[in-house]
């Protein structure tokens, strides 16, 4: 009990974290390319881990442990921070939030494949219904949907799952902060000429709340929300606290509300209170 106690509590805070990439991600690609920004964060995250690792004087991981970072590396280094940044130039961040709701159906199948869990049948079931909601949602015509955007956010939604769920099962041996440090640094040779050759022209045009935006994906998203996540679906169990993701959609919908003014429809309340239905009887048999 004390353990899916802790395991609930860290992937809730991880959630609350997270629920602040997506709204601050479209802020920051107002003042800096796609390519620029989503290298830059994992170079100045990267930067915090090599710092932390060599304070705390950690090991190096061991061979058989550099599969699975390269695949942590590839989902949520790489792959979910380029993708949604490229979506977000076509979607309003208060449209992608609602695709965070596949998140947990996507890691539950990871879960599967590669943490070697198996939930009841009932599962499946509820989190197959939230997932249909969410792509419901985005089909419907809600005045911000494009195509390109949305595809774009389905290929993030599937590299994250990817991510987090081999993330997790590598996190039960070594630890939730050092697997995301070292898939930082293991992308750090890929990340820095890609940074250089992005490198903006000029400085002036970007914003103060662009460069907050940079900061807040760079030390939480990319560093922080991880340390809470992967301890959480370790400790918890992958596919019973990747539910908590589907909550993720309240706390971003209210953010792009409040504090971006974006346009929040009906629509996206009503398919995220339903999902989060979903994930309540999908935790119960996980």
């Amino acid at each position: 009990m004390q353990s899916a106690g802790s395991g609930w509590g860290n992937g809730l805070l991880g959630v609350i974290i997270f629920s602040g990439s997506l709204p601050a991600t479209r802020v920051a690609v107002g003042g800096f390319s796609a390519l620029f920004l989503t290298s830059a964060r994992a170079i100045i995250a990267a930067l915090i881990g090599a710092a932390v690792l060599g304070l705390l004087r950690q090991a190096w991981p061991e061979r058989r442990d550099l599969a699975s970072l390269t695949i942590v590396s590839i989902g949520v280094v790489v792959g979910f921070p380029l993708l949604t940044a490229l979506a977000l130039q076509h979607i309003t961040s208060a449209h992608s939030i609602v695709f965070i709701g596949l998140l947990p159906l996507s890691t539950a199948i990871f879960a599967v494949l590669r943490g070697g869990e198996r939930p009841q049948p009932l599962f499946w079931l509820f989190a197959i219904l939230g997932s249909a909601t969410v792509a419901g949602f985005a089909l419907s015509n809600d005045g911000t949907a494009s195509v390109t955007g949305d595809l774009l956010m389905v290929a993030a939604i599937v590299l994250c799952g990817l991510g987090y769920a081999e993330g997790a099962a590598l996190s039960r041996r070594i630890g939730g902060w050092q697997v995301i440090s070292w898939a930082l640094l293991l992308a750090l040779p890929l990340m820095l000429p890609v940074m250089i050759w992005s490198w903006p022209s000029t400085w002036s045009g970007v914003s103060l709340p662009a460069w907050i935006g940079l900061a807040y994906v760079s030390i939480f998203s990319m560093f922080v929300g991880f340390i809470f996540w992967y301890r959480g679906l370790a400790v918890g169990g992958i596919a019973r606290v990747g539910q908590l993701q589907q909550l993720q959609p309240f706390f971003g919908l209210a953010l792009a509300g409040f504090l971006l003014h974006e346009p929040v429809a009906w629509s996206m309340i009503a398919a995220t209170a339903l999902v989060v239905v979903c994930v309540f009887f999908a935790r119960r048999y996980a």
